[in-house]
């Protein structure tokens, strides 16, 4: 990995390569190290994010680091997990988000990071966070921004003209690849955001999956007679219901499934926003929907993906899409939004889709495959993304070996609290 370049000036599309240790030599740090890990949006019942920091840090830390979570919450906290350090500071609660909040003043987060002194920093916020990028700038701590989605796509589900989203896109992308020593995405769908403006401290690291915990062992016949009855086909969607998750389309595509004689019910996961709305338009089509909010045993919710027969992802702006993955590893094929990055990821263990009719048609498409061989392409490939790589990935990312480092006596953490 190349050293520390500095960019010509703060519009320049092109940012530093990158460090891999803060005196901006080259090479792998061969030490532990604090990696402080900083979001937003996550709360006790969000989903894929929060999954993502979960195992992130469980795998910093069984290799030896010394993680730090930072995220927002309704009052302080300072607990010792399994994923390291998690210390959560008051944050502002978006209105009509369902729960949502954010690390919305700078000063004290600034001050917890002067305290924290991290060798590392990780940020899952591109927005309200992005100053943190030149506050470890300053301080030659190098840090990594990771892309959880597209700036134009989300701009684009609420209602920004293309043109004007993309320019936007473009223009919050800048400053960020400028801010940060690397942009981290999961896929290649949303590194070409960062490709277009000509970036050039974009670095790959996919998400994982866990596959004891997601398995096809977890079909449970109990589930399937509580949802659907004798020859019916069961639907599932695990998403967050709010707008840019589209989950609208799920419905539409079961009336469309229903009108065509194919006798289907839905399964969703999940809570948000839209959840009111959804049910409401689910009672007058008299559509067979059950709205059962978050689920918050990961063996039941594991239970439900198994039994389904097909697993519903029609969010357009999805960059990995750890819900879908969740489902591959349970042997259940995904129909997913052709506009997200989940074609690529589910391959040939389902289908893409635009439109609720070509949705309908993908399910049917899919139902007329063996049932042993769809679950069996499904598991197939989620294998292809266990957990420890990924961890590797975004290790490498910050410049730091997977192997487990020699282990010096930590020294005592200061208290965050001013």
């Amino acid at each position: 990995m190349s050293g520390t370049s500095s960019p010509s000036s703060p519009s320049s599309p092109s940012a530093p390569s990158g460090t891999s240790c803060p005196s901006g030599t080259s090479g792998a740090a061969t030490g532990p190290l604090r990696i402080v890990r900083v979001a937003n949006f996550v709360t006790p019942v969000s989903g894929g994010l929060r999954t993502a920091l979960r195992h992130l840090g469980e795998g910093y830390a069984a290799a030896g680091h010394d993680p730090v979570l930072v995220i927002p919450g309704a009052e302080h906290s300072d607990e010792s997990t399994p994923q390291g350090r998690v210390i959560t500071l008051p944050g502002v609660e978006i209105p009509g988000t369902g729960g949502y909040r954010v690390l919305a003043r700078r000063a004290p987060v600034e001050a917890l990071l002067a305290r924290l002194a991290p060798d590392r920093l990780e940020v899952s916020d591109r927005t309200t966070l992005r100053w943190t990028g030149e506050w470890a700038r300053r301080r030659r701590i190098p840090s990594v921004m990771v892309s959880h989605e597209s700036a134009d796509g989300v701009l684009g589900t609420w209602g920004v003209p293309g043109p004007f989203a993309r320019r936007a896109g473009d223009a919050l992308n800048r400053r960020s690849a400028y801010a940060y020593t690397r942009i981290v995405c999961t896929t290649a769908w949303a590194a070409a955001e960062f490709e277009r403006i000509g970036a050039r401290n974009v670095v790959r690291a996919p998400l994982g999956v866990d596959l004891a915990a997601w398995h096809p062992a977890h079909r449970d016949p109990a589930v399937r007679q509580r949802y659907a009855r004798d020859g019916e086909a069961l639907l599932v969607m695990c998403s967050r219901l709010s707008p840019e998750k589209r989950p609208d389309d799920a419905l539409d595509a079961l009336a469309q499934l229903r009108a065509q004689g194919v006798p289907a019910v839905l399964v969703v996961a999940g809570d948000g926003p839209l959840r009111a709305r959804l049910t409401e338009r689910a009672r007058a089509a008299r559509l067979p929907v059950a709205f059962l909010g978050h689920v918050a045993r990961r063996a039941d919710l594991a239970a439900l993906l198994a039994t389904a027969d097909v697993a519903l992802a029609p969010g357009p702006v999805e960059t990995f899409g750890l819900a879908a993955l969740e489902a591959l590893a349970c042997g259940t094929p995904v129909v997913a939004s052709a506009r997200s990055a989940l074609p690529a990821l589910i391959g040939s263990a389902g289908a893409a889709a635009r439109t609720p009719a070509q949705y309908a048609g993908a399910v049917r498409r899919l139902l007329a495959v063996p049932e042993g061989a769809r679950r069996a392409r499904a598991r197939d490939r989620a294998e292809l993304h266990p957990w420890p790589a990924a961890v590797a990935a975004f290790l490498a990312a910050h410049g730091v070996s997977a192997a487990r480092p020699a282990v010096h006596p930590a020294a005592a953490l200061p208290d965050p609290r001013p």
